[in-house]
């Protein structure tokens, strides 16, 4: 069992349930959201700021990044060793 904060109204209340199963990342979730893409079909969506529209099943589908090495600091120097 997980404990989940949730905000309620514009970010001023709280309250934690427990959650069994979190399915909200990962590889089960992106199944989830495939699953969910070909239920929606031939949906409109609004993109950049409403000024284009696209259908939801043309959206790409997340890919894993690939990761060069390790950032550190600030953000300055990548580490390009494999440890």
């Amino acid at each position: 069992m997980v404990k989940v904060k949730i905000h309620t109204g514009r970010g001023t209340g709280t309250f934690e349930v427990d959650v069994s199963d979190l399915t909200f990342s990962g590889e089960e979730f992106q199944e989830v959201q495939k699953l969910r893409k070909e239920k929606a079909g031939d949906i409109d969506m609004s993109t950049g700021r409403g000024t284009g529209t696209r259908k939801l099943q043309d959206t790409p589908d997340p890919s894993p990044k690939k990761e060069k090495g390790r950032i550190r600091g600030r953000g300055t120097v990548v580490d390009e060793s494999e440890n």
